[in-house]
């Protein structure tokens, strides 16, 4: 069985993740504390006890569910003997997931992870003023349709694919008034449903530029080396190992198409038949089941998906 390992994004976060890992085994402690004193503060305090507001702060969200994975991660390293490099083919992450999937692999530091994440999420916010920008979910339409329907909607405003994580499930984001015309053409169109989402800001569209001139800058004061897995990018559902392509592949990332749907059907034409989500949640084995049928799915986030999955771990 060929396995790659991926990360979960922004939607997945709950209160009280992580906290069974960490109250049984040292090593996910161990992560849970090195995140706090890279960000100062208790952020696991925020991950157990919340409350949800303030866990769904984006600049809260994002270092959360990256160490709510990597704890998972080291515990099923220490209890299940897993080895990235010798057990995945290539690891994956959806948006703030793939600096998840690039700790993982060795790629970042742990501590520089959550120092990135955090301005990620906080430049993100000051982007756009609050109530400028919207996303919302295309439903029953492809990605070319809804591709299509954001060029009608924006009318000299901005409204751009920001997610194809499905087929079917296309996730629109701009100008909140582009984003709602949207909506209304894409209904018009044969969508079976768009959703206006709950989100702090437009993600994943050029009016949050100012965030990836964030990320360039933060990203050349800290090292990048190449990861032990090919990591299939968002950008371009294709592997990459260079570290300076890295670099600029996720300075791209936060304006540009998160192409999950893409690189899931890449994986699988690579010859992997199972997709390892590791954190929180079970939001990307649920996506997987609609892109590559014919690909199991696993899910570690808690001791007993550790004690599960050692029972039949996954080898490349």
């Amino acid at each position: 069985m060929s396995s790659a390992f991926v990360f979960p994004g922004q939607g997945s976060q709950a209160v009280g993740m992580g906290r069974a890992l960490a109250d049984n085994f040292a090593v996910a402690r161990e992560v849970f504390e090195e995140v706090d004193e890279a960000l100062g503060e208790k952020l696991s305090a925020v991950m157990w006890d919340g409350p949800i507001e303030t866990l769904t702060l984006t600049a809260n969200t994002q270092p959360a569910l990256m160490a709510a994975s990597l704890a998972a991660l080291r515990v099923l390293e220490a209890e299940a003997g897993v080895n990235l490099a010798r057990d995945a083919a290539f690891v994956a992450g959806h948006s703030l997931g793939e600096y998840s999937a690039l700790a993982a692999a060795g790629s970042l530091s742990l501590a520089d992870t959550a120092r990135l994440l955090r301005l990620r999420g906080t430049a993100m916010q000051a982007a756009t003023p609050v109530g400028t920008g919207a996303m919302a979910a295309i439903l029953g339409l492809d990605f070319d349709k809804v591709a299509a329907v954001a060029a009608e909607a924006a009318q000299g405003e901005v409204c751009e694919v920001a997610n194809d994580n499905a087929p079917g499930q296309v996730v629109v984001s701009g100008h909140a008034a582009a984003v709602e015309r949207a909506c209304e053409i894409a209904k018009r169109e044969g969508a079976s449903r768009a959703i206006l989402l709950t989100v702090s800001a437009p993600f994943h569209c050029s009016l949050i530029a100012s965030a990836a001139d964030a990320m360039r800058e933060a990203l050349t004061k800290v090292a990048v080396h190449a990861p032990k897995v090919p990591l299939v990018a968002n950008v371009t559902a294709a592997p990459v190992t260079d570290p300076n392509e890295i670099r600029a592949l996720l300075v791209k990332q936060v304006t540009s198409t998160v192409r999950w749907r893409e690189s899931v059907a890449f994986m699988a034409e690579q010859g992997v038949t199972r997709l390892v989500e590791i954190g929180t949640g079970k939001v990307l084995s649920g996506l997987t089941k609609r892109i590559a049928r014919q690909v199991a799915s696993a899910n570690v986030g808690t001791p007993e998906d550790v004690a599960a999955f050692a029972a039949a771990p996954a080898t490349a």
